[in-house]
């Protein structure tokens, strides 16, 4: 018997064929490397059984001086403070209607037609309804008088709701509600919702190119894109933004069950951008940074965003935004590109990034408060949140290409690159999110493949062992550990936990394998056959109850479909598997043998060694 050693260097290659990569893994999914073995991926559990409404699209997590603990989730419906298990809805409030509302109801109909006047709300949006009585039969005062999401707009004075108790059923009307809901009827309407999926021709770049002055600002529509969120803390108070929508405030001293506020109706608030693109706090300093801002105009802001233009307020004072030679707030203006498209932290500067090019800003004091230098103006971001800091500098993904910045901007190799790139939905690339796994040395994106509308895959950059691999999960927003012992993501409404145990949920985390690249003896010339294999695998858990499946593939010429010839099953105990297998070519598969029945085999990590086969030449024919 010969036995050889087969070790693939680490990372997945698909920048060559299966062939050309001999040596190398080929394909894979929810495996990670560390010290250049594969091991199966970490789970993930919810975070609590709650869950909150819409997309989750942003997540921020801080702890008050208090000690209170607060995780900020950004939805496309919807701001909430989740502390502990309860999600509080936040989400500002856009208008306020009293005494102005009427109901009409059909028999046998569930659904409400409202009356309201200018009620400036769009499908989607949320209303809360109070001071309403009874319609007279079963659309009772308790069912009007509650939130509603918004069924449809018939006019600027008419919309419909569906009718529901207070656990959500729906309430068909009878013969009896035909009364108007009363004259006492309020309603609060709260921010307009913005859109799940990007429509093209919505947005910035929708109307027709050179129309309207050059540099001028132009006027967006926080409900005509995709509702994105940016957040940070002012001290142990929230800063919210919807893309393109207000500039918000919560207090913590008034708790979860307020409401965020426009930080320019606050009392002592002068000249507060209306809107913006993205807000952040410069942390050292203590500025406000509003990011594509409206400019000031006269005495007040124009109502427009600019979308070059940065605004921040004076130092430790986030309501005053005038500049004065007494004080440190101001505004600059960026020349190269046509947009902001999103701006990170790092140590000791924020880097802002166009659609074109990458800008260090620094504060350096009075008179000019920040500096602005020009980094790098032949690439831009993909998307808003596509970059972030990592353990060399800040990573961020590009129009075909990943780049770090640690003072100049390095493209850095991929060998995945065709692979994402090729199949990748740029039409929804707003939604792409950079993350980070500290703990597994991992920077990695978020994206939407092929046609898919919603973010299905992930690629990931080990940065210490500098290799590349990829997958399929769906997460939309994704903290990195720190505030909270593990990392936290968004997906189906819920908050999860990530790297906790190894399986999905308590389920069984389906689709784990990684796949070499084919392999031959003599470089093809002969077949090859091999008739047995000693694996080489540890199992994570103090168990012995797990299993991994070995596939074995052959195939003779490059070109042909590689056929299946064996799949043994591997246990802790398993000393050989024999086989029969013969080709010029041979490719092993190792993939999770998770239990799909729940019987207990659902939670079982494992790494690889360096599994040895018999391999023999048989000839060359």
């Amino acid at each position: 018997m010969a036995y050889s050693k087969i070790q693939f260097q680490p990372g997945i290659n698909r920048e060559g064929t299966a062939y050309d990569n001999e040596g190398g893994w080929f394909d894979g999914n929810l495996i990670r490397f560390r010290n250049g073995h594969v091991e199966k991926f970490g789970g993930w559990a919810k975070l609590g059984s709650n869950t909150f409404l819409g997309t989750g699209r942003a997540l921020h997590n801080w702890m008050s001086l208090g000690s209170n603990l607060y995780l900020g989730v950004g939805t496309t419906w919807k701001y909430y403070i989740k502390e502990g298990e309860v999600y509080s809805d936040v989400t500002p409030i856009r208008a306020t209607t009293t005494n102005g509302i009427t109901f009409a109801a059909t028999n046998g109909s569930s659904t409400i037609t409202v009356t309201d006047s200018s009620h400036g709300a769009v499908a989607d949006d949320f209303v809360t309804i109070s001071g309403a009585v009874s319609l007279g039969g079963l659309i009772t005062a308790e069912v009007l008088n509650q939130e509603y999401q918004i069924l449809g707009v018939t006019s600027v004075n008419v919309y419909t709701i569906t009718a529901k108790d207070t656990s959500g059923d729906e309430v068909t009307a009878n013969a009896s509600d035909s009364g108007n809901g009363g004259s006492g009827v309020d309603g609060a309407y709260q921010i307009n919702v913005g859109l799940d999926t990007y429509v093209q021709s919505t947005g910035w770049g929708a109307g027709l190119w050179g129309a309207g002055t050059f540099g001028s600002s132009s006027a967006i529509s926080a409900t005509g894109q995709l509702r994105l969120w940016t957040h940070d803390n002012f001290g142990e108070n929230l800063i919210i933004n919807p893309r393109g929508g207000g500039i918000y405030r919560w207090l913590e001293n008034d708790g979860t069950d307020t409401r965020a506020v426009p930080i320019s109706g606050i009392t002592g608030a002068n000249l507060v951008p209306t809107l913006g693109l993205q807000v952040i706090t410069s942390e050292v300093d203590r500025h406000l940074i509003v990011l594509g801002a409206d400019p000031i105009s006269g005495s007040a802001r124009s109502g427009a965003v600019d979308p070059m233009l940065i605004a921040f307020s004076d130092q430790e004072n986030e309501l005053e935004f005038e500049p004065l030679i007494t004080n440190t707030a101001g505004s600059l203006r960026l020349s190269s590109g046509s947009k902001i498209i999103g701006a990170v932290k790092s140590r000791q500067e924020i880097v802002v990034f166009t659609d074109t090019s990458v800008y260090s800003m620094q504060f350096v004091g009075p008179p000019f408060t920040f500096a602005v230098n020009l980094i790098n103006e032949a690439t831009g971001l993909i998307g808003p949140k596509a970059a972030v800091t990592g353990d060399a500098g800040i990573y961020f993904m590009s129009y075909g290409s990943f780049y770090l910045y640690n003072g100049s901007v390095q493209k850095l190799p991929c060998s995945v690159l065709n692979y994402v790139f090729s199949n990748m939905n740029v039409g929804q690339a707003y939604k792409i999110n950079a993350f980070t796994n500290s703990e597994n040395n991992e920077v990695g994106w978020f994206y939407p493949s092929g046609s898919a509308t919603e973010i299905d895959r992930y690629v990931i950059y080990n940065t210490q062992e500098q290799i590349w691999y990829y997958g399929n999960l769906e997460r939309h927003a994704w903290l990195d550990s720190g505030v909270e012992n593990f990392p936290q993501a968004t997906n189906n409404n819920y908050v999860y936990q990530h790297e906790i145990g190894y399986d999905d949920d308590g389920s069984a985390m389906t689709g784990v394998f990684v796949e070499s690249s084919d392999f031959d003896i003599g470089d093809g010339n002969q077949f090859s056959s091999i008739s047995s294999i000693i694996p080489d695998i540890r199992f994570l858990q103090d168990t012995n109850s797990g299993t991994v499946n070995i596939v074995t593939k052959m195939r003779n010429y490059p070109g042909e479909s590689l056929t299946t010839k064996a799949t043994s099953e591997i246990s802790s105990s398993t000393t050989k598997a024999n086989i029969r297998a013969r080709g010029r070519q041979a490719v092993v598969r190792f993939e999770s043998n998770d239990d799909q029945s729940g019987q207990g085999n659902v939670a079982i990590g494992w790494r690889l060694g360096a599994t040895r086969l018999d391999v023999k030449t048989d000839g060359r024919r």
